[in-house]
């Protein structure tokens, strides 16, 4: 297990790259400590794999360093790494059994057989594998290859870090949901430092100690699954995190209130003096979780029209359209219809302010 650090790193495929549009992966610096578990989250073309495979040692970056515990190892080879890698499709021996996919790295670096044996029937039942040890790989369905894949990832105590790149593309929708819960059990009781590329945020906030929101090269944000929902530092967060996402309303700040489309809501004293005289363009952002809604008009209230009124259930999802926009709310209750006039209340707690897209109160 290692600490992983990036030392002003960038990446561009190009030769000569000449401006920010050319890079794959803009500027970072970031610290991933030794045991950590860790998910690098952002849509299909983000960077995340490239990030990924400059940590293996698949592709050397253009800019920056590359440290395990403090040594460079920029300039090694995947193999001079120790680290282990899981891809989304399996990749596997058909011709072994189970038994021998899972020993194959352990035998290549000349383990004894009865600690062979050992280790290989603990990841195994870890995997729910135990039973087909005997059988050959080549037999068995993609989801059983790609735990195998997952077990072979596994199998080293000494690796630095086991890097996954979306490997449950392939599992069964109910068996991701298990082999994201067994991947969580295996880190707290093997300890290994994990790296798990995903767009989907619910394998990322459920397997991660901490996510790293990607988009278009550029690290937005790095947090915990709270800090992420709560307090996104950029609207994309805001925007990919949740499900429906933060609503994002334009507005202008002036005097101390924000207007969106006629409708005034009143500041808190830091967020009116921080957006006193920001340059470009403001929005507010608030989840919808949050939104809460009045019959009557009340002091602090907007007023705004029922559009949808959809009962799921566990909540209502409801939206209002509130001028020319339309903002998502999840209400415990609900006694409006599509086009009643109701009232909304935007606690300021729970409002957030964007400049450029930027969190600044």
């Amino acid at each position: 297990m290692a600490r992983i650090e990036l030392k002003d790193l960038a990446h561009a495929y190009k030769p000569n790259p000449a401006g920010p549009a050319d890079y794959a992966l803009h500027p970072m610096n970031m610290q991933w400590d030794d045991g950590g578990a860790y998910a690098l989250l952002g849509p299909s073309g983000c960077g995340k794999t490239t990030l990924l495979n400059i940590i293996s040692g698949l592709v050397r970056p253009s800019h920056g360093r590359v440290l395990f515990d403090g040594k460079d190892v920029t300039d090694l080879p995947p193999e001079a790494r120790n680290i282990a890698q899981v891809f989304q499709f399996p990749v596997i021996y058909d011709t072994m059994t189970v038994f021998d996919n899972l020993a194959f790295p352990l035998r290549n670096r000349g383990w004894k057989t009865a600690d062979i044996n050992r280790r290989v029937q603990q990841v195994a039942e870890m995997l729910e594998l135990a039973p087909d040890l005997k059988h050959r790989a080549s037999g068995l369905s993609v989801d059983a290859k790609q735990k195998i894949s997952l077990g072979r990832g596994l199998v080293r105590p000494d690796v630095a870090a086991v890097l996954f790149d979306e490997p449950l593309t392939v599992i069964d929708p109910h068996l991701k949901w298990l082999l994201r819960r067994k991947l969580k059990e295996i880190h707290q009781e093997l300890k290994l430092s994990l790296i798990y590329v995903t767009h989907d945020q619910v394998e990322a906030l459920t397997f991660a100690d901490k996510v790293v929101v990607m988009t278009q090269g550029e690290v937005v944000q790095a947090g915990s699954a709270q800090e992420l929902f709560e307090q996104p530092a950029h609207t994309f967060v805001g925007y990919f995190i949740g499900n429906p996402g933060m609503n994002l309303l334009p507005c202008l700040v002036r005097d101390g209130v924000a207007h969106v489309d006629g409708a005034s809501i009143a500041l808190a004293p830091e967020a009116a003096g921080r957006l006193q005289g920001a340059q470009g363009e403001v929005k507010l952002g608030i989840r919808p979780e949050f939104i809460e809604c009045e019959a009557q008009p009340r002091p602090g209230t907007v007023a705004a029209t029922a559009a949808t009124v959809r009962n799921l259930g566990t909540h209502i999802l409801a939206e209002f359209r509130l001028g020319d926009h339309v903002l998502a709310a999840k209400l415990r209750h609900l006694d409006a219809k599509a086009g009643d006039t109701v009232h909304l209340r935007l606690p300021p707690e729970r409002t957030l302010y964007y400049v450029n897209d930027k969190r600044v109160a």
